[in-house]
């Protein structure tokens, strides 16, 4: 993205603000806000949600910058946190939304939570879907089918509810691929690894973090994409798949229902690891439900929006933003 605002001419670098967000400890505080407070007094600041949920609103105030919020879903809204840690990012996160000159959101829903929950104006509110890039469909010719899951191994995604739903499929053959950060949440992707083992050998792969070249040959290699994540700001991956014209079951937690139009998809209500199950069985069992299903999503890959065409509308919004501040 940022090298797309950069083509449309915006003068616009990234500033990293430290470690350990959105937990960061007062030192990583302290070091953000200098770092912000060392840009040029006429910058605008297009604030990362990771960031600008738990920077205290006094401070933000006191850099005498507009602030842009990029929320790609509000950080209360995480899975397994607790009810005071739940509450106090909640009340963090309005209070600094409440600095914002403009919000940009990635995800339609995002946009109706923040309006709803967050106090924050509709008219402040800028859409800018993520991208995709053009990849080649997937042959989707796997036999027994090939599953593939990508997303880190935190409470959010799911895995624990997948695998549930897995087991009670053993007299179907499949395999699954899980993809994605295993250093997270030890504990989760710890739970994750005994399910998983509980399996037949052979039926679940966790593959840990993987380059962009190994995610592409994973999506080739698939003929099913499922994503049980249990919220989405959006879904990146959900539209991966889609490109690559892969039948999805997934959940409608956040954005996802969205992402995934209906005939593309089998959707389930999140968390709900009967539910998965039966989709699941739906479609490693129906060759024909899977073909219908990938022909739509292909061609809902091909209607997805460019990393140019988010480039676009947030330009505008920061545009705007710098012409009121001058």
């Amino acid at each position: 993205m940022l090298a797309e605002l950069q083509a449309l001419g915006l003068d616009i670098a990234p500033l990293p603000l430290g470690d350990g967000f959105p937990f960061p400890e007062r030192a990583a505080v302290d070091e953000a806000f200098a770092r912000l407070r060392a840009t040029a007094p006429d910058t605008v600041l297009l604030v990362d949600g990771l960031a600008l949920g738990v920077l205290p609103a006094a401070g933000l105030a006191a850099l005498e910058r507009p602030i842009v919020g990029l929320v790609h879903h509000p950080l209360a809204l995480e899975s397994g946190l607790g009810d005071a840690t739940r509450a106090h990012l909640a009340e963090s996160e309005r209070a600094a939304l409440a600095q914002c000159r403009a919000v940009v959101v990635t995800a339609p829903a995002t946009a109706r939570t923040l309006a709803a929950d967050f106090g924050v104006s509709a008219c402040a509110i800028t859409l800018a879907l993520p991208g995709t890039q053009d990849a080649p469909r997937a042959p989707g010719s796997g036999d027994p089918p090939r599953l593939l899951a990508i997303g880190s191994a935190i409470p959010r995604k799911g895995y624990g509810v997948l695998l549930e739903a897995l087991a009670r499929l053993g007299d179907l053959p499949f395999s699954l691929a899980i993809a994605g950060s295993l250093t997270l949440d030890p504990a989760t992707a710890a739970d994750i690894r005994a399910q998983a083992e509980a399996l037949p050998e052979g039926r679940v792969r966790l593959l840990g973090a993987l380059p962009a070249d190994a995610l592409d040959r994973l999506y080739q290699e698939a003929d099913i994409f499922v994503h049980p994540s249990l919220y989405e700001g959006y879904g990146m991956v959900l539209a991966e798949a889609l490109k690559r014209g892969l039948p999805v079951v997934c959940t409608t937690g956040g954005a996802a229902a969205e992402t995934v139009p209906d005939g593309a998809g089998l959707k389930v209500p999140p968390g709900d690891a009967g539910a998965l199950a039966e989709a699941l069985r739906a479609v490693i069992a129906d060759r024909a439900l899977r073909c219908r299903l990938a022909d739509a999503a292909f061609a809902a890959g091909a209607a997805l929006p460019t990393w140019a065409d988010g480039a676009r509308a947030i330009a505008a919004t920061l545009t705007r933003v710098a012409g009121d501040r001058r």
